[in-house]
């Protein structure tokens, strides 16, 4: 293979400097290096599947009686795992209409000073630390949303998830879960603001020049495009709410599950396993690293979900 003189390349637009460089070796040996990563991120995924699995079978195998609750694995971890999916479940019902309502603000509708003032601050929402968020919702949240959560359980206490006693302190799995709406918000705005500003210009323009309102083009050109991307962002934000624990665990007090919103009970997983793992031995640590792998399938199923439900939109292209 010969190589154009530098300057024949230099006339084809293309500097000399790149032109002599030998091209088949920068090839392999970008290749390798991503092989080398993709493979290191297998590894270390398998690692830890292996390390949860070998330190969970003690508490597998165990006799029923030794696991916390006398009555076996599965009873102990059912009700912080439906307490985990309850949480981040409204997260996301609040989180996700707001994120996507403030993403298209910022893309289509809002005068460019007042986008990036209000994108920078998105951004600055996600730097803030958990704990500062759990503080924030333990101290303050919890205690100004009480009287809300006694109001429905005065009125509305006809339907299981407003039904009383409501908590007096306001520490319950609705206060946890508004918490973790606030902190996956920044991440579903900010990635759905990304992909809103790659829709091709032409889908937007030729839908505005047959007629279409401002709502009417965002539904027929933006969305379709922008669906793949805002599962994605979602999924991610629903794995922040899944595997976060400092805040909740600031914000839950433990108690046993409860169909209800408004009163004190409910645990995550995430939760148990930082509030109780420091003083835990023996058993108790096989058994929260049970509850962790737990957790971890729990967040595989949810990415091959979203993986699934992105495939079956990826022939759609903006090139199209």
């Amino acid at each position: 293979m010969t190589t154009a003189p530098p300057r024949q390349a230099e006339r084809a637009g293309v500097p000399a400097a790149i032109a002599a460089q030998d091209s088949p070796r920068g090839d392999k040996v970008f290749s390798t290096l991503a092989l080398t990563a993709g493979c290191l991120i297998l590894a270390v995924l398998f690692g830890v599947a292996v390390f949860l699995v070998v330190q969970a079978i003690p508490a597998f195998t165990a006799d029923p009686a030794d696991i916390q609750g006398g009555k076996g694995f599965l009873a102990y971890i059912a009700p912080i795992v439906i307490g985990t999916v309850i949480a981040a479940a409204i997260a996301l019902v609040i989180a996700t209409p707001i994120s996507i309502g403030v993403a298209l603000f910022i893309t289509h509708f809002a005068p460019r000073r007042i986008a990036s003032a209000l994108g920078y601050v998105i951004d600055l929402l996600a730097a803030i630390p958990s704990v500062i968020y759990g503080a924030w919702g333990a101290s303050f949240l919890a205690r100004e949303i009480s009287p809300a959560y006694v109001w429905l359980a005065e009125n509305a206490g006809w339907i299981p998830i407003f039904s009383g006693p409501a908590s007096a302190t306001g520490k319950t799995i609705l206060t946890a879960g508004i918490v973790l709406s606030v902190m996956v918000l920044p991440i579903i705005t900010s990635l759905s603001r990304e992909i809103f500003l790659q829709t091709p210009k032409l889908h937007e323009e030729a839908a505005l020049a047959l007629g279409a309102t401002r709502w009417e083009m965002i539904k027929m050109a933006v969305f379709p495009f922008a669906r793949p991307g805002v599962v994605s962002a979602i999924m991610l934000g629903l794995g922040r709410a899944l595997g976060e624990t400092m805040a909740v665990a600031l914000v839950l007090s433990s108690g046993a599950l409860t169909v209800s919103l408004v009163q004190s009970g409910n645990q995550t997983i995430a939760a148990e396993i930082a509030l109780n793992f420091p003083e835990a031995s023996g058993l108790k640590v096989a058994t929260l690293i049970a509850a962790g792998l737990v957790l971890f399938v729990i967040t595989l199923a949810v990415n091959m979900v979203a993986r699934w439900i992105i495939s079956r939109h990826k022939e759609f292209s903006g090139a199209n």
